[in-house]
């Protein structure tokens, strides 16, 4: 009696951007002061299962990711993201459709007014030029 495997489909990659860790803060107008900056970065892993790889969509998942990000940095005394960097793989099985944000950044903590921003180069995954 021989146990035969079950054929599982794997996901498949139908497109995958990243950006690299890049400074935000490059502004001098800005009245900030850098206290402490951590040791090492801060990476969040996060999955979306989605009805629809649209702009709308996958821009909704970037931003989730970098908001739980700075969730996890406040619980450990910073306000910020120094560097900032991702990657976003979308995935199909079928019909179905994922999405995984893998985000990197170093937590740092400033005086002064931190201003919420996007994501760097968000605007590069409603664009077709990689």
């Amino acid at each position: 009696m021989g146990f035969a495997r079950r054929k599982v489909n794997p996901w498949e990659v139908v497109n995958y951007k990243a950006v690299h860790p890049v400074t935000g803060y490059l502004n001098e107008d800005d009245d900030l002061d850098i206290i402490h900056v951590g040791e090492t970065d801060t990476r969040g892993t996060y999955l979306f299962d989605v009805k629809d790889v649209g702009a709308h969509n996958i821009q909704q998942a970037l931003v989730f990711a970098r908001q739980q990000l700075l969730i996890e940095i406040s619980k450990k005394g910073y306000n910020t993201l120094l560097l900032e960097g991702w990657e976003m793989t979308t995935l199909r099985k079928g019909v179905k459709r994922r999405v995984e944000v893998k985000y990197r950044a170093r937590p740092a903590l400033l005086s002064g007014d931190v201003t919420v921003r996007l994501p760097p180069f968000f605007d590069l995954l409603t664009s077709k030029v990689y």
